[in-house]
């Protein structure tokens, strides 16, 4: 039998490292977070665009999840565009 490696979280097991899992996994966040706010106003993609501050086409990235073409620091932006305030806790591991 083959050993199988656990992971506490799926950002762990496609991370190099702790600190690129909990960038990941704050991205991630973001992102789905956003998704709700553009879902929960029924915005199609150009309308949500317009709201965000971006193109339609990272809309659409954005909503398909694609997380590597996202940094924190641009959704922060756009959270912000929505009127969002973006709050950060740091917690002990």
């Amino acid at each position: 039998m083959s050993n199988v490696e656990t992971f506490s979280s799926v950002w762990d097991a496609v991370a190099d490292t702790p600190g690129q899992a909990a960038n990941l996994q704050a991205r991630a966040e973001l992102m789905r977070q956003i998704a709700e706010i553009i879902k929960a106003n029924d915005w199609k993609q150009a309308e949500a665009a317009e709201h965000c501050g971006v193109t339609q086409p990272r809309i659409n990235d954005l909503l398909r999840g694609r997380v590597s073409r996202f940094s924190l620091d641009a959704l922060v932006n756009i959270a912000t565009a929505l009127g969002r305030r973006v709050h950060l806790e740091i917690e002990a591991a």
